[in-house]
């Protein structure tokens, strides 16, 4: 995104869509690998989601059911809507599964885990987090360990930075993009998901292995910063980031 506005529970339109299995357990590639071939692009108004040469459009504002879903996400139980018309049994067909898409309104409430809340802070449903931050020279300090380099779109961050020393994000507190205040609050701990090539679907150990040998602190293998929004403005790409002493 070239610009982007900042919302109490993440960017605006951030995972606020998932899939749930038949136990309405959310579903990712950690187990369903073959989830890397959804590809999307945002034209403002809906998603364009491809698998290979087939493309389903899903407007921003799809009709839903009015019946809410409690559906599990970790340790968390949220209210979902189905999305209603052809997209769940798209998405089922397609993975061969049988699953639902389904939509999480600004309404509905998801609190932060309160040991790093600072006032009642929400998340959508990403993990645990409404934001990300990564600094390029963290990637590329990663890559020059890797017999194959990596790119960015492993880790999904929400704001990707240049202009540092790598890793120094772990140590940022108050910060600012642009007009927007932040606050940084926990290392983000790796899992499994970040092995999986996006382009081919595939599994491996890396760069989770390679991370593991000088990126490990108390059993958690951390790369990028979580972080919590005070202010909730557009971001612009270019935005400087100023720290705060």
């Amino acid at each position: 995104m070239s610009r982007v506005k900042v919302m109490p529970k993440g960017l605006q339109h951030d995972r606020r869509w998932m899939l749930i299995d038949e136990a309405n357990n959310f579903i990712t590639q950690r187990v369903y690998s073959k989830m890397a071939f959804f590809k999307l692009s945002f034209s403002g108004e809906h998603f364009s989601i491809s698998f290979g040469s087939e493309v389903i459009d899903l407007p921003v504002d799809a009709p839903v059911s009015t019946t809410p879903i409690s559906a599990t996400i970790w340790d968390d139980v949220v209210s979902v809507f189905e999305v209603l018309g052809p997209f769940s049994q798209w998405f089922s067909q397609r993975l061969g599964i049988s699953c639902r898409l389904v939509f999480f309104p600004e309404s509905q409430v998801r609190l932060v885990d309160e040991n790093y809340r600072v006032k009642n802070d929400q998340v959508s449903l990403a993990d645990g987090y409404p934001f990300l931050i990564i600094g390029q020279r963290s990637l590329e300090d990663l890559n020059t360990r890797l017999k194959i380099p990596v790119p960015m779109n492993r880790f999904r961050p929400n704001f990707v930075f240049t202009g540092s020393e790598p890793f120094e994000e772990d140590t940022w507190h108050t910060f600012t993009i642009g007009e927007n205040r932040f606050i940084g609050v926990k290392p983000c701990g790796r899992c499994t998901l970040i092995t999986v090539d996006q382009e081919t679907g595939e599994k491996g150990i890396e760069p989770l292995a390679t991370l593991a040998t000088y990126r490990k602190v108390d059993n958690k293998i951390n790369f990028g910063q979580n972080i919590l929004a005070i202010d909730y403005n557009e971001i612009y790409e270019g935005d400087k980031i100023e720290l705060d002493e």
